[in-house]
This record gives C-alpha cells, sequence and structure tokens, in this order.
C-alpha cells in the first residue's frame, strides 16, 4: 500500500508539472517572464532540416519580430524589404497554416534602416481575444485575434528611429506601454489597452542629459519592465544614457542610473532588490543597480559594473545566482550575480541578434548564421548539443508546450520530438 500510495503520488506531481509546462504561453517578447525562461522539461536538443521538425513553413517579407503564442495561434510581425507595406502574420500552433495575413499599415516614404535590422523588428503582445502589432513610429493597432479586424491603430506618434524601429510592447493592467527613442524624439507613452489612448507621456529630456545634440547618440531600442519596489509599481525603462524608473499610474520620474552608452538594446533583469542593466553601444557594459533609490542613484546604488564581453544586443538570462550572456560576436560568458565577477568565458562560433533561452538546465543560443549552440547553465561551460538550419537567426526563440517555436530569416519553425 505504501508503495502504491509513493507511485500515485508521484504520477499526480508529474501530472501536475507536465501540465504547468504545457500551460505556459510565450505571448510576449522573450515569453511569460520577460526573461526569455521556459518551464518546458522536453525541448529538443537536436534537430536539422530533417530531424525533430513538426513543421516549417516559409514567411514572407522581412521582419525580425519574435513569434509569440496565445490560444493556439502564434503572431509575428514582417514587412516587404524595402517597408512600404507592414503586415501581422498568424499562424495555427500546431499546424502552421496560415490564419490571418494582414496588411497593416502602408507607408509612402518609409526612412532607412541598418543592414542587422528590419521595418518589422518589435514584437507583438497577446491577450485573451487581442493582438496588439507595433511598429515603431510606423503605427501601432490592436487586432481581434480571431477575426483579424482593427479594433484601434495609432499612427501619429513621432520617432525617427534612424535605424529602424526596434522596442517592443508591454502591457500591465489597463496600459500597453511602448518607448520611442530617435534621433528626433526620445519619450515612453502609457496607452489604453481598449481604446489606444494615451494615458501618460513623458520625454526623456527633463531626466537624462544627453550631453550632445547628436541625435545619433541618443537613439536606443529597449523594451522595459514592470516591478514592485517599496509598495509601488515602476517601469524601469533603459533609454540612451540612462534607464530611468517611472511611477506607473503618473508616469513621474523616481530614480535614474546614468551612464555613457547608447543604443541600449537588451531588456533590464530585476531579481531580489537587483537590477541588472545593459548600457548599450559601441561597447555595452553591465551594470548592477540596487533597487529603492531616488533622484540620480549613479553614484549610490550601483554595486558593480562588468565590461569584459557584454553583448550589445542579446539579453542575458539570470539563472540561480549566475547571468549567463552570448556576445554579438560569439562570447559566451558566465557571471556571478553577486559579485559581477567571471566565473567563465568561452568562445561560441557566430554572430549573434537574438537572446538567448534558458529551459531544463540549458542556455540555447541562435546565430544569425543559422547555428544552435546548447550549453549548460553551469559554473563550468559543457557543450551539450549544436544544430543547424538553413538560414539564420535574428528573431529570438519562443517555446510552445515542449516545443520550440523558431523563426529564421525566411521560415518559421516548430521543433519537437
Amino acid at each position: 500500500m505504501r508503495i502504491s500510495t509513493i507511485i500515485a503520488t508521484l504520477c499526480l506531481f508529474t501530472c501536475s508539472v507536465n501540465s504547468q509546462a504545457s500551460a505556459e504561453h510565450w505571448y510576449q517578447f522573450l515569453g511569460p517572464t520577460g526573461e526569455s525562461r521556459s518551464a518546458a522539461q522536453k525541448l529538443p536538443v537536436k534537430w536539422s532540416e530533417t530531424e525533430n521538425v513538426k513543421w516549417k513553413v516559409p514567411i514572407h517579407g522581412r521582419g525580425w519580430s519574435s513569434p509569440v503564442e496565445l490560444e493556439g495561434r502564434i503572431w509575428m510581425g514582417t514587412a516587404t524589404p524595402d517597408g512600404h507595406e507592414m503586415f501581422a502574420v498568424c499562424v495555427d500552433a500546431k499546424t502552421g497554416k496560415t490564419i490571418h495575413d494582414i496588411k497593416l499599415f502602408e507607408i509612402e516614404e518609409p526612412r532607412e534602416i541598418h543592414k542587422l535590422n528590419s521595418y518589422a523588428s518589435p514584437t507583438p503582445i497577446l491577450e485573451p481575444g487581442r493582438a496588439y502589432m507595433h511598429f515603431g513610429s510606423y503605427g501601432t493597432a490592436c487586432l481581434d485575434a480571431k477575426t483579424g479586424k482593427k479594433i484601434w491603430e495609432r499612427t501619429d506618434l513621432p520617432c525617427h528611429h534612424w535605424r529602424g524601429p526596434g522596442s517592443s510592447p508591454i502591457i500591465h493592467g489597463e496600459k500597453l506601454i511602448l518607448h520611442y527613442d530617435g534621433f528626433d524624439f526620445q519619450y515612453i507613452i502609457a496607452m489604453n489597452k481598449n481604446t489606444g489612448e494615451t494615458i501618460w507621456k513623458k520625454d526623456r529630456a527633463p531626466y537624462i542629459d544627453f550631453m550632445t545634440d547628436n541625435g545619433d547618440q541618443m537613439k536606443a531600442y529597449c523594451t522595459p519592465i514592470v516591478v514592485e519596489v517599496d509598495g509601488k509599481m515602476q517601469v524601469v525603462s533603459p533609454a540612451a544614457r540612462a534607464t530611468v524608473g517611472y511611477d506607473l499610474e503618473t508616469g513621474e520620474e523616481l530614480w535614474k542610473v546614468t551612464f555613457k552608452e547608447h543604443s541600449a538594446t537588451a531588456k533590464p533583469i530585476y531579481r531580489d532588490g537587483m537590477f541588472y542593466i545593459n548600457t548599450g553601444f559601441s561597447k555595452a557594459k553591465l551594470m548592477a543597480v540596487k533597487e529603492g533609490g531616488k533622484g540620480d542613484v549613479t553614484e549610490t546604488h550601483v554595486s558593480w559594473v562588468q565590461a569584459k564581453s557584454v553583448p550589445s544586443k542579446p539579453t542575458p538570462i539570470l539563472v540561480d545566482g549566475l547571468i549567463f550572456m552570448i556576445h554579438d560576436q560569439g562570447v559566451a560568458t558566465c557571471i556571478d550575480a553577486e559579485s559581477g565577477d567571471i566565473v567563465w568565458q568561452e568562445r561560441v562560433s557566430g554572430n549573434y541578434s537574438s537572446s538567448p533561452l534558458f529551459a531544463n538546465g540549458q542556455i540555447y543560443v541562435f546565430s544569425q548564421e543559422g547555428k544552435a549552440t546548447i550549453f549548460k547553465a553551469a559554473r563550468e561551460f559543457e557543450i551539450v548539443a549544436e544544430n543547424d538550419l538553413d538560414a539564420g537567426f535574428m528573431a529570438s526563440p519562443g517555446v510552445v508546450d515542449n516545443d520550440l517555436i523558431l523563426r529564421t530569416e525566411t521560415h518559421l519553425y516548430r521543433l519537437g520530438k
């Protein structure tokens, strides 16, 4: 009887864990936690164009928007390479069959972009029955996820992104929060997610001394996070030259930390009272900043700064007190989150723009050349597997159940055993 009871308990526990993993939905940039972490325990570690491919579908145009999933539908943005037309694409998560392919915006005179960017790089965010598509200053639209019809749109928010749009939207409560950090305008805005109306809008200039009149040094491409500190919800918002904490309800500035870099892209991380902030181009640094400060906390709340092989674009991952990073030029690094000291550094072949993924004790990194390397999330570097697909990765990975959802420059894949 005791053995039967133990077996029954183990079965219930296993079912519970599997149910939690399968209930996970990758509905926003870098997944449900916003940290590119998955609870899935059976993600594939081996694949190719012929192995462990459940389906593969071409995605027209050029777009680095990462795939997101909710209610069995995978959404992403794409655009014509010249930027004149911008689309929302939705496919069935089980079959890969196209559900929607909707032209949302036509742009008469799109501005030039960087060769590593696209006109459809921001990642959508999903809620039950809703898909929020964002293309920077070219337009933002809320869609009915079932019918694909527009519920509202905004095309009146100015910003010369200079190298193309890159920041992705987030949602907290009734607020849709967006960054517009460009050559000419730099601001953060909170909209009503149901109507698109502005709740508050804050220019960066009162809080950030850019120390230059060169707009190229004022741009950034970050996605913010929302955290609770001392009982107050705040938006932690990286920009050029500074990261600013704003009151979620009013947009009032609470604190800031300053630095010399610009074009910040990686999302901040928050854990156990500490913010880990990537400063951006041209030589990124990683800063550990203690919570709870007011005003300029640069001299009072920075615990450590690490500058060796810190990536400019891929977002780091924090796991069990260790920060794992992949540099744009292929150096993998493990840092002790408490001290900022480097635990190990190893070269991984390729160049990197997409953010890594953590699942089941392993880190997945995806190169611009189409190679994926998997190594253990541990204090010693150990490669688990290496895989190749035909085209390269600019979009960050997603997870559905125990399968990987990967977008290359040409196709969308569902990979699983």
